[in-house]
């Protein structure tokens, strides 16, 4: 699944609870706007929290969604 460009590792290799909108959209298969308009409208499957008005996303939820774990 790791792109050549994005320098992501799998997600089943992260281990940080939250990440980055951009690194959360790779791994959803999703552009980062449409992250940051689920964050917004609070309309998507997963939210985001909020720090120090950053969005940081759910690892653990991001593999829930995507059937990793």
């Amino acid at each position: 699944m790791m792109s050549k460009n994005t320098g992501y590792p799998p997600i089943e290799q992260v281990t940080s609870a939250t990440i980055k909108t951009a690194q959360a959209a790779y791994y959803l298969n999703r552009e980062p706007q449409t992250l940051r308009n689920w964050a917004c409208y609070k309309n998507g499957p997963l939210q985001p929290r909020s720090v120090h008005a950053r969005l940081a996303w759910s690892v653990d939820e991001i593999k829930k969604l995507i059937g990793g774990e």
